[in-house]
């Protein structure tokens, strides 16, 4: 998984949608990553020894790493991680965007 604690997501897809948070457990096993004020769901509980008072608690619950995009640090755009393998080891990269290269003339196309 390219997702590491701490870093800036920006949820893509689902009632979130276009909602930023940093990441705050990473759960590999399940592809599932906590963002904090991310998929936030209300757990109605009784009073007990942990919650002597009870009522209605906010939980945060993972959500899949599918529904994010990582936000690159310099530009603060959404972007895809990429690696670069030098001799000192692996390098992160953020992929924020390929650019459009200029429309070059299909061979045979050229009839004049």
């Amino acid at each position: 998984m390219k997702l590491r604690r701490d870093d800036m997501v920006m949820v893509i897809t689902g009632r979130d949608k276009g909602k930023t948070g940093k990441i705050m457990r990473v759960i590999p096993k399940e592809n599932k990553v906590v963002v904090e004020g991310i998929n936030i769901f209300k757990k109605h509980t009784k009073p007990s020894t942990k919650v002597p008072k009870g009522g209605i608690l906010d939980i945060i619950k993972p959500i899949d790493v599918s529904k994010l995009m990582v936000i690159d640090p310099k530009s603060g755009k959404p972007a895809r991680i990429g690696y670069n393998v030098t001799a000192s080891g692996k390098e992160r990269v953020f992929r924020v965007g390929k650019m459009a290269a200029p429309a070059k003339p299909k061979a045979g196309k050229d009839k004049e």
